[in-house]
């Protein structure tokens, strides 16, 4: 028998956030809450239309903290699983779903699910990869 993952909120930081073409698709309509919120201890990178987190000490990524409809969380966690290419426990080629402390603007931390870059796809990025300037995607004026 699975076990159900924890019902965390989600932080997102790509094509996830409020105003680009995932969220619209995964998200809208489904969640109670979306709040600024940064994840630190990680960075992103350029990736081919979208970005990924690589952990990494000292960096910080800008997104959203989401919490999700009560009765659409498996739905919707299945959904951005299949997203990101990750199976029910987590774990992906591109991506890994792993619960970390994510601060919200508002104050305090809050342990969320966040999809950081899998192993071997981080090691490429750190390796060769384009750092996103200042943390937050899509890179533009804040």
């Amino acid at each position: 028998m699975a076990v159900e993952p924890e019902r965390l909120p989600v932080f997102v930081y790509g094509t996830l956030r409020p105003g680009q073409v995932n969220h619209g698709y995964h998200l809208r309509g489904r969640t109670v809450a979306e709040e600024p919120a940064r994840l630190r201890g990680a960075v992103l990178y350029e990736g081919p239309g979208y970005p990924y987190a690589v952990a990494e000490p000292g960096g910080e990524v800008r997104g959203e903290l989401v919490s999700v409809a009560p009765g659409e969380y498996a739905a919707v966690l299945a959904s951005l699983d299949e997203l990101e290419g990750c199976g029910p426990d987590g774990r992906g080629e591109m991506y890994v779903r792993v619960g970390l402390q994510v601060l919200p603007e508002r104050g305090g931390a809050v342990r969320a699910w966040v999809y950081l870059a899998a192993d071997r796809t981080a090691r490429r990025l750190r390796a060769v990869g384009t750092r996103v300037a200042g943390g937050s995607w899509p890179p533009g004026p804040a």
